[in-house]
């Protein structure tokens, strides 16, 4: 089985490595560019259907070598309704409300036809089954919120594929000892992820785009609540805050301070935990590491102490998150020069 995965990953790899030259190359001819603006961190005309190798990558290695049990074939299903609403909006850009019903329907076909969702807290803060209702409204709660947080980092050349990347393979290891079919899912998207990092690190010369980032964002979702079903570790819940820290923290930090000046929370500003590292002085690929890092640091602190439990566990991260975010005020006051995507 794990020659199995090893070729699904390489395929998905080389598809999607092979792919990106003819989309930038399409994206070039037919004028599907990101023109660079005041509110954009790159300097040219640059391609934004990234996610079309992604996707190549991603769904072909997934069809041909992985397993369509436990609710695997609705994922897909999903993946594809995901997949039009993020090409639609990168070629002729869709409205808000458009792009959340996509959301919607792709959720509820994983919700309600493939029954993934999740059903208990397994004891944070005292809580273990959830009743039905509450269940299901969790659980779209969790797949959207992840998948736009996904969205929300991609703001930097190498950043949210860098970190899905590192999330993919932490998910797609723990499903290699409890969930083959899964397992199969989280490396292939991994694969996807590494052959488009071959154009998208700095300089990049093509973006994921939301095609990319909402469709590994939904993937990641569903990863996150079948990791916490299976209960593949101790403190399930808080390993999978942990393996997904980076892109929950800026999403919520970026929430809590728009918030806090009573703006929109997804009016766009320059608060970005990327945003105040490039402040600092730091090169993109310095922050795009240190973010990695830090993902990664957060990811082994959790397993290292697992047997504290997810409520002391996330407890702890809250409070890891909160000093983070002290200490980037304190040394980072003013925002960024740059911006990128809010």
């Amino acid at each position: 089985m794990y020659l199995s995965l090893l070729i699904a990953f390489v395929w998905a790899l080389i598809v999607s490595l092979f792919t990106v030259p003819s989309v930038i190359h399409i994206s070039h001819t037919k004028k599907l560019l990101d023109e660079p603006n005041h509110r954009t961190i790159h300097e040219m005309l640059t391609p934004r259907l990234g996610g079309l190798a992604i996707f190549a990558g991603f769904m072909s290695a997934v069809t041909i070598f992985g397993k369509f049990g436990d609710g695997v074939q609705q994922l897909l299903a999903g993946c594809i309704v995901m997949f039009f609403i993020g090409i639609k909006d990168d070629i002729i850009t869709v409205s808000a409300f458009k792009k959340f019903f996509g959301q919607i329907v792709a959720t509820f076909i994983v919700m309600f036809m493939g029954d993934i969702r999740i059903t208990s807290l397994q004891g944070f803060m005292g809580v273990y089954e959830l009743e039905l209702g509450i269940s299901y409204a969790f659980t779209f709660l969790v797949i959207v919120g992840i998948t736009n947080a996904i969205n929300l980092i991609d703001g930097l050349d190498g950043l949210a594929g860098t970190i899905i990347l590192a999330i993919s393979l932490c998910f797609g290891t723990f499903f290699y000892f409890y969930s083959i079919e899964y397992a199969f899912v989280a490396f292939c998207l991994a694969g996807g992820i590494l052959g488009f990092l071959r154009y998208n690190m700095y300089k990049a010369r093509i973006f994921m785009g939301d095609t990319g980032s909402l469709l590994s964002g939904f993937v990641i979702a569903v990863l996150s609540i079948k990791f916490m079903e299976i209960q593949a570790v101790p403190a399930a819940p808080a390993t999978a805050v942990a393996v997904l820290f980076i892109p929950v923290f800026d999403t919520l930090r970026v929430f809590a301070i728009r918030i806090s000046r009573g703006r929109s929370p997804f009016s766009p500003d320059k608060n970005h935990l990327h945003h105040r590292f490039l402040a600092l002085g730091l090169p993109q690929i310095m922050v795009v590491t240190l973010m990695l890092m830090m993902n990664m640091g957060m990811i082994v602190i959790t397993i290292l102490f697992s047997e504290w439990g997810s409520t002391v566990l996330l407890l702890t991260q809250v409070g890891l998150a909160v000093s983070i975010s002290i200490l980037l005020e304190v040394f980072g006051r003013g925002e960024a020069k740059v911006y990128a995507k809010a």
